[in-house]
């Protein structure tokens, strides 16, 4: 019988998939509470970037092999600092105008119906948002453009984050400037995008791993990994 299970760091997005009827936990990406090698197979799918140190993403990657038994593979997928690759725009720059927030990952990797429920009314301590307060000097990104810094905010617009129908907010886009950003609340959160060949030149400095393959795809750097046999830790 196959098994699975998430986690993540917002217990709002850990509730939302119990409703859903999926098993989940609150967790930590650097300390998740099951057994080694435990897991047939790993996915992190637009995580790593939200670490702010080639420390901790390496970390995160070797906790993933952790949870791995021997033979197991794992799939990351990473914002990418190239948004155009091969003289081809990712959806992330085609993409102007689309009824989802800012700060969006590229191929619609950040669910708009979930992250409205999850920020209705106010943000989730836990999701890695920082607030006007305590923004640090790192440039702000603007919303479906090329990336001009590697460390960066990225501004999430809620629209009618206090407006609830059926208990879940609202949210879209909205143009910097206008009467509805102005009174819509914005969070920034921390994305460090990869540049070719840094995910998987990272990848490689995890323990006891082969990179079995390396790409992109739409807006992303992806790798597969798989752990070696033998290898329990």
């Amino acid at each position: 019988m196959c098994s699975q299970v998430g986690c993540d760091r917002s217990r709002s997005l850990v509730d939302i998939c119990g409703q859903r009827h999926f098993q989940a936990l609150v967790s930590d990406a650097l300390a998740v509470p099951l057994r080694s090698g435990v897991c047939d197979a790993c996915l992190s799918i637009a995580v790593i970037h939200h670490f702010s140190t080639q420390e901790r993403r390496l970390a995160a990657i070797n906790e993933l092999v952790r949870l791995l038994r021997p033979g197991g593979r794992a799939l990351i997928y990473v914002w990418a600092m190239e948004q155009e690759y091969n003289k081809q725009k990712s959806k992330y720059l085609k993409e102007k105008k689309v009824k989802q927030e800012e700060g969006s990952a590229p191929g619609n990797l950040q669910n708009s119906e979930v992250s409205d429920q999850v920020h209705a009314g106010k943000a989730d301590e836990d999701c890695g948002f920082f607030t006007e307060k305590n923004r640090s000097t790192l440039s702000v990104h603007r919303n479906r453009t090329a990336f001009h810094s590697q460390d960066l905010l990225v501004p999430w617009h809620l629209k009618g984050g206090s407006q609830q129908s059926k208990g879940v907010g609202k949210s879209s886009e909205s143009p910097a400037g206008s009467k509805a950003s102005e009174s819509s609340p914005v969070f920034h959160r921390y994305y460090h995008v990869f540049c070719e060949g840094e995910l998987e030149n990272l990848c490689q400095k995890a323990e006891n791993i082969t990179v079995r393959s390396s790409y992109y795809d739409q807006g992303n750097w992806c790798v597969i990994l798989e752990k070696k046999l033998g290898m329990i830790f």
